[in-house]
């Protein structure tokens, strides 16, 4: 038992310095990366400001093609009652 203590004392201690340092690189930018990730979930980025801008004109569009149609078919309504056979 102690022979298998004895080498892995330092087996050991050649590894865990690297764990170690990789654990305080860690926790070193740790608060740099949660920054980075704070911008960016406070920004919008161009493709996203373009998608959103895409799709306010498409509804925008829509509801003008509606209420085009509402229209037209309002002014038919008026021409039929009014007697008129070229509406």
């Amino acid at each position: 038992m102690r022979n298998i203590c004895l080498i892995s004392a330092p087996v050991a201690m050649l590894l865990l310095p690297g764990c170690i340092a990789k654990t305080a690189l860690d926790v070193a930018t740790l608060p740099v990366r949660a920054g980075a990730q704070a911008a960016d979930w406070a920004t919008t980025s161009q493709e996203e400001s373009d998608r959103n801008y895409g799709r306010r004109m498409r509804k925008q569009e829509a509801q003008e093609a509606r209420e085009r149609k509402k229209a037209e078919e309002q002014r038919r309504r008026e021409c039929r009652r009014a007697g008129y056979d070229n509406c």
